[in-house]
């Protein structure tokens, strides 16, 4: 199965705000929005390829389906968006270095000190991370310099320990604290 790029309109195409604080606003904005972190694996020509990634987010789950934002159809990104299959890793507290790893560029990102396999089905594994959601990819939608993919979850891998999740803030890496975690009741799901 090939993904295939839909939507192709580019945001550049439409008429824009030429505001020069909105970038910067909008980019203030979001780097003060905590967000979870994932590393999606995937398996191309060359071997595995990986990214970290702040932009997961579960769209539906009945069927099971995720969507992410790839910022670029270069590198590590370019394996992923061609992949017929690929993990999204759920990040946990310990997974900080992983995380990081993944997201330089250039990083030996497979090396002999990374605890990982391949899967059955051929796609890297990252042990130690939260849950891991294996996926088919099901569209990809050009926005600008950026591809939106969405997927539909075909395994769930769960992790050994359940551990906190890690979230980026800021620029960084953070833990959130039980204490932090508000319980279940009063979120509203409409």
């Amino acid at each position: 199965m090939t993904t295939k790029l839909v939507g192709t309109q580019s945001v550049s195409d439409r008429p824009v705000d030429l505001e020069p604080s909105i970038r910067s606003s909008f980019v203030e904005a979001f780097r003060n929005h905590p967000a979870g972190v994932s590393i999606i694996t995937a398996t191309g020509d060359d071997g595995p390829a990986g990214i970290t990634s702040s932009s997961v987010i579960s769209i539906s789950a009945d069927p099971a389906v995720l969507a992410f934002s790839l910022q670029s159809l270069r590198g590590s990104a370019s394996v992923i968006a061609s992949a017929r299959s690929f993990v999204v890793h759920l990040a946990n507290s310990t997974n900080e270095r992983l995380a990081s790893t993944f997201a330089t560029r250039g990083a030996v990102r497979f090396g002999d000190d990374m605890p990982w396999s391949f899967l059955p089905t051929g796609e890297p594994f990252l042990h130690g991370t939260g849950h891991a959601l294996r996926a088919v990819p099901l569209t990809a939608n050009k926005c600008d310099s950026a591809v939106i993919v969405t997927a539909r979850v075909v395994d769930v891998i769960d992790p050994q320990q359940v551990l906190e999740p890690l979230v980026y803030h800021d620029r960084t890496y953070r833990n959130l604290s039980p204490h932090n975690i508000s319980s279940k009741e009063g979120m509203s799901h409409d």
